[in-house]
């Protein structure tokens, strides 16, 4: 048997080495364009900005160690021209050489990744403009970093954009704050992180300008042009769709997204999306027989949503990983199917981590889906013993069957485990309720004995089991159009007045505090006709009061989902952008 493979890396490089385990006798071809057939693509960040020191680590295998270890053809600084999906061959072009040559297969295996996304914008190919998709240009921006900051004045630091505020965007802000440079995040949705919804990034935000970052969201780049005052050409001025000028940059990270790199798949008369990404079925297949797909160009099954039609694209290193194993497993008639992705990610921003699985609040309201969320505040181990961190832990799930749509957490420790197991309890199919008995494992110094997951599925349980009624973030009432006519309800504050003079209050509208220990005692105060949204901290005391009142002929009365720490982001956030409008 004959394998083929364009592309290695994630996907690639894993499909030629289970095919190996599986098969002695297989002759196994590896074509990819560029030097390096396996490197470490997430870490390239980190290694611009210092953290990984060795540039050699950045090899995960070379074609040297995979011929010794795998018997692995590898032809590096090769790029596919053209596939006959008719005669079973790939026509083969020499980076190097310009020469050509056809290679035949049994079976070819795609694992050709998505290019960065390049829009038309004048400027867009200046001097000092970088995208991040290989060694080379990771290399290209560590020496353009290390010219350009020699040839500054002691008093003098290097501006760079960063066009986009996703997950490697905001992984190279980070980056480059380390290697003393002034930095600007530019994204053009009303936030940054898309994955999350607005109240989680805002912390995040938050956290972006405490640390010097100027970040704009809600707008584009609409030019990139040389600095007129500037003695050095290769300083650009970028021009904003708003008309905005930002300070001269020295350096612009285009992190704008990816698109499938498929041109040679589609004329090749192999099925792809509108977008360009490759359809394949359950078992990796494309639409031609012995020609299997993996990775970012791929596009899979979106296994929370009931449709089994139901598909989308996402460009992840582990599932790319898993699925050129399984397409070696399924090449060699073991017939595994993939389920589809999850989406759970992680991003590490200064000294908090973001992670996030499954469908956030847009996306189910696209999809029309009834949902619910709930937010808690725990902290990543018990509060007694010293160093533990608070969790901002948003889980989102139907109202009804309890069934989970996805979860996002931030904070300093212990964020990441939290998220891996939703994750897992969603493709076990778990409910809230099977969260709030999930056994997790407990020490003092680890975790605590209500685990912040099953503090997050017993709230949701309530909501289910009809215990509670919430407004706010999550839910069918927002609290940003009740604020509008503050007149048709009352804010209930039931923290102590101390919390309110030192943290704020909810809203300038008509809010009544009576703490919560005072509360049974002051009944006669509330108007049982008049409709109540209580508030607390975190939630723990509103919940408390909900059900004191509900059980004291209180019907028209709801909790404030996420309580005033999460408002405060939101509120916090809106206060800055109008301040900046205004300016």
């Amino acid at each position: 048997m004959k394998l083929v493979i364009i592309g290695g890396v994630a996907g690639g490089a894993s499909a030629a080495a289970r095919a190996r385990r599986l098969n002695e006798s297989a002759e196994i071809i590896l074509l990819q364009s560029g030097p390096d057939v396996s490197f470490a693509s997430c870490g390239m960040p980190y290694y611009i900005g210092g953290e990984i020191t060795d540039r050699g680590q950045m090899s995960v295998q070379t074609p040297q160690s995979l011929r010794a270890r795998l018997n692995i053809d590898v032809r590096v600084s090769t790029r596919v021209i053209n596939i006959d999906t008719t005669q079973k061959c790939v026509v083969a072009k020499n980076e190097k050489t310009d020469e050509t040559e056809t290679v035949d297969y049994d079976h070819l295996v795609l694992a050709v990744g998505a290019e960065p996304f390049k829009p038309p914008i004048p400027g867009i190919d200046r001097p000092g403009n970088f995208a991040l998709r290989n060694l080379q240009d990771m290399d290209a921006i560590v020496g353009w970093i290390q010219t350009k900051q020699k040839s500054l004045k002691d008093d003098q630091q290097m501006h760079c954009i960063v066009a986009g505020a996703g997950f490697v965007g905001l992984e190279m802000v980070e980056q480059l704050l380390k290697r003393n440079m002034t930095v600007s995040v530019v994204e053009m949705m009303p936030q940054i992180l898309g994955p999350l919804d607005v109240e989680m990034a805002a912390i995040l935000e938050k956290d972006l300008v405490k640390n010097g970052v100027n970040v704009v969201t809600g707008d584009g780049i609409s030019e990139i042009r040389s600095a007129v005052d500037s003695t050095d050409p290769d300083v650009s001025e970028v021009i904003l769709r708003s008309g905005r000028l930002l300070p001269p940059s020295h350096m612009i990270i285009l992190g704008l997204g990816v698109r499938p790199d498929t041109g040679i798949i589609k004329e090749a008369g192999i099925e792809c999306t509108a977008r360009g990404h490759i359809i394949v079925d359950d078992e990796l297949r494309t639409s031609v027989a012995e020609v299997w797909a993996v990775g970012d160009a791929i596009e899979v099954n979106n296994p929370m949503l009931p449709d089994p039609n139901e598909k989308w694209a996402v460009p992840l290193a582990g599932p790319a990983n898993r699925q050129g194993r399984m397409v070696a497993d399924n090449i060699h008639g073991m017939k595994r199917k993939y389920k589809g992705t999850y989406g759970a990610s992680v991003v590490r921003l200064f000294k908090n981590v973001a992670a996030c699985v499954g469908m956030n609040e847009k996306m189910l309201r696209s999809k029309g889906l009834p949902f619910e969320s709930v937010h808690v505040h725990p902290g990543s181990h018990a509060g007694y013993f010293p160093g533990a961190k608070s969790i901002n832990f948003k889980l989102t799930f139907d109202p009804t069957s309890g069934k989970i749509w996805g979860a996002q957490a931030i904070g300093e420790d212990g964020v990441e485990r939290r998220i891996d197991i939703i994750s897992t309890a969603m493709q076990g199919n778990l409910t809230v309720e099977d969260l709030a008995n999930l056994e997790l494992c407990y020490a003092p110094p680890l975790g605590s004995a209500k685990d912040p997951v099953n503090m997050a599925g017993m709230v949701a349980q309530n909501i289910v089991d009809g215990l509670v009624t919430q407004v706010g973030s999550g839910t069918h009432t927002k609290i940003e159009d009740m604020l509008e006519d503050p007149s048709v309800f009352f804010f209930l504050d039931v923290r102590n007045p101390g919390e309110i003079e030192t943290k704020g209050t909810i809203s300038d509208g008509q809010v009544i505090n009576i703490p919560l220990n005072e509360l049974r005692g002051r009944l006669d105060e509330l108007d049982k006709n008049s409709r109540y949204v209580l508030v607390c901290q975190s939630g723990q005391r509103a919940y408390y009061a909900y059900r004191i009142l509900k059980q004291n002929g209180f019907d028209h009365i709801s909790n404030l989902s996420g309580a005033f720490i999460t408002h405060g982001h939101i509120s916090r956030r809106a206060s800055a952008q109008e301040l900046e409008r205004s300016g």
